[in-house]
């Protein structure tokens, strides 16, 4: 049963449509420079206020002071912080022992390497993505091993690849983004698509699931 995380939100039009959708996880890009989709923590505190309380707030930073997902985790704003910059597992720790609020750690995966290195991580959970950022072209899934440790799929998933995506690798959960977009802002029918979508997937696996468990 793959959960659902809708990332890049930025204005009140995107809380409306995903409150819409119902996914569980929203994500906001916090204090990016060069990030056109990135808000400053005040914004981010506006907008989840207006966030169905049943839709958890993730907030991404990159190679941020800790003090920044720190004090986001603590005031209740977010409920969990995810990184995508050069954070170490002393960082991972700080956030994890300072808040006792998840860490997801994302890692762009090229080898086996790097799945293995995802899969050492203190994170609570692991994002394995492509890399390069909002190219909507997903990386090599055959790198991927059965993993048995939770993690977010996220690179180039979109309708067209959901159901592919959620059968090869059985994520946890998939993160997507710019898929969900029209001329740069979040397209409400696209995110009612995918979750719709999703639903249905869901829905088919847990009816095969317990098929399986009848017949032995």
């Amino acid at each position: 049963m793959a959960k659902l995380k809708i990332c890049g939100l930025t204005c009140k039009e995107d809380i409306e449509a995903v409150n819409g959708a119902k996914p569980d996880f929203a994500g906001f890009i916090i204090e990016v420079p060069g990030r056109r989709r990135s808000l400053t923590a005040e914004q981010v505190k506006v907008l989840v206020k207006g966030l169905d309380k049943e839709i958890l707030p993730v907030g991404v930073f990159v190679n941020a002071a800790p003090e920044l997902p720190i004090s986001l985790l603590r005031d209740g704003t977010l409920w969990a912080a995810q990184l995508h910059g050069d954070e170490d597992e002393d960082y991972i720790e700080k956030i994890q022992n300072m808040t006792g609020k998840p860490v997801i750690k994302a890692f762009s995966i090229k080898t086996p390497e790097d799945v293995q290195r995802a899969l050492r991580s203190p994170a609570d959970y692991i994002l394995l993505d492509q890399g390069a950022g909002g190219t909507g072209e997903p990386f090599d899934w055959t790198l991927v091993p059965p993993v048995r440790r939770p993690f977010f799929l996220a690179g180039g998933i979109g309708p067209e690849n959901l159901r592919s995506a959620i059968g090869t690798l059985h994520p946890w959960a998939v993160d997507l983004s710019s898929s969900l977009e029209t001329d740069g802002r979040k397209d409400r029918a696209k995110i009612q698509q995918i979750a719709r979508m999703l639903k249905q997937i869901n829905t088919l696996e847990a009816y095969r699931k317990e098929r399986e468990t009848d017949l032995e």
